[in-house]
């Protein structure tokens, strides 16, 4: 379907501006902005797969998936800068996360050549937001506009601590209830990510932060926390997400034909838990439908996300969207410095189920001599956790928790308490 870009352009701004006759015209204006979503998936997916094509030959550890830009996003991008929704370049977004800054400028590198041999697509921009941040929000990333098949996308490539900090800001900002990378919000909320994006940069840069930004950075968490918490209607502070949801879909992904699957999840922070997810056709029209239900079903402004991510791994979603997965309790929201800069190096390297054995056998004093029954364990404390032999396997070769005997009770390693304690 062929839409002109006068009809899409007012159809952008009628919902931005929230200007139509009656209900048949607003569902006139809905359906051309699904529309025009669709045109972008069929090039997004490919301009992925060949960037997973060379990620392959580039031997770096990385993460990627593939989304397009949720409605209520869209529309809040209209009204917040006035711009025509033709203008929009992130409808369709892939994005990479690597270890560091040098990987990120190697594949730049690497892309770059590729693209002067073949004409997969083409580089209109790139904007590096790594040096000074974007905006006074303190992000930090590399956004590319790439055009495939006359469509414009973002290629945005973040470091893994960068993706912490972004991650964090995205899950603060459901539980403040403001979009602070919007720089909506108190100012010391916002200012406490300013500061810590800063803190981490000096750390990338391998530069050490000045025992000013550290008590500056204390302080701002403290005031900013109780800014939060008393802004917490929900009440999520005090939820778990576990992962029963992502194990479910990896299970499903094994049964699926094909390297490449689109995924539809249904995210509730009222509750900081999955209501539902499904795979859903390749098809860019179905797919579009599939995502236009799902967002009349399950409303923004009642506190539901839904997201459509494609990935050829859907494990890696953990990493790409941990903003869904890394909130094991909301009470360490905000972190102090000590704990932002253990939390971005050692957070991803266990999971929520191994992060939650831990916590309850910490909470319980089980060190050394202090044990606890298995049974106790996985029953009591840990109950309903769907990878529980699994994660305490993970936890013993990392020498964690120590087991005496097969079914014998276990303990923390007492000797590994800070190491233990950075985790939880």
């Amino acid at each position: 379907m062929e839409i002109s870009k006068t009809k899409l352009d007012k159809a952008g701004e009628s919902l931005a501006k929230e200007k139509w006759k009656d209900d048949a015209e607003y569902i006139i204006f809905d359906d051309i902005v699904d529309e025009y979503r669709k045109l972008h998936l069929e090039p997004l997916t490919k301009v992925m797969l060949k960037l997973q094509e060379w990620l392959s030959e580039f031997e770096r550890s990385y993460y990627i998936a593939q989304r397009l830009k949720r409605k209520p996003q869209i529309i809040r991008k209209l009204k917040r800068f006035s711009v025509r929704l033709s203008q929009l370049q992130d409808i369709g977004g892939c994005r990479i996360i690597f270890e560091s800054n040098d990987d990120i400028d190697d594949f730049i590198t690497l892309m770059s050549s590729k693209l002067i041999k073949g004409r997969y697509f083409s580089i209109e921009r790139i904007v590096d937001y790594r040096e000074k941040g974007r905006d006074d929000s303190g992000y930090r990333a590399v956004h590319i506009i790439a055009e495939k098949d006359k469509t414009k996308l973002e290629i945005q490539i973040r470091s893994r601590i960068q993706h912490y900090w972004a991650e964090s800001i995205e899950r603060t900002s459901v539980v403040y209830g403001y979009y602070l990378k919007e720089l909506e919000g108190n100012e010391v909320v916002l200012d406490y990510f300013k500061v810590t994006s800063n803190i981490f940069h000096e750390i990338e840069s391998k530069r050490r932060p000045t025992n000013e930004q550290i008590k500056e950075l204390d302080e701002l968490r403290t005031c900013s926390e109780k800014i939060i918490r008393d802004s917490d209607k929900r009440n999520i502070f005090d939820s778990f997400v576990n992962e029963a949801f992502i194990k479910a879909m990896i299970s499903r992904e094994s049964s699926l034909k094909g390297n490449f699957q689109n995924w539809m999840i249904v995210f509730n922070w009222n509750t900081g838990a999955f209501n539902y997810w499904e795979v859903i056709p390749r098809n860019s029209e179905a797919a579009i439908r599939k995502y236009a239900d799902y967002e009349k079903k399950w409303k923004a402004n009642e506190g539901y996300e839904v997201v459509m991510i494609g990935s050829s791994d859907v494990s890696t979603i953990r990493q790409t969207h941990s903003h869904y997965f890394g909130i094991e309790t909301y009470d360490k929201i905000l972190e102090d410095f000590g704990a932002s800069v253990v939390g971005f190096s050692k957070r991803n390297i266990i999971d929520s189920d191994s992060r939650q054995i831990l916590d309850k056998l910490h909470r319980h004093d089980n060190w050394g001599t202090n044990k606890c029954s298995l049974g106790t364990l996985k029953n009591h404390y840990c109950a309903g956790l769907l990878a529980f032999e699994e994660s305490m396997d993970v936890l013993e070769k990392m020498g964690l928790v120590v087991s005496y005997g097969l079914k014998g009770p276990v303990s923390l390693n007492i000797k590994k308490k800070v190491e233990i304690e950075s985790f939880i």
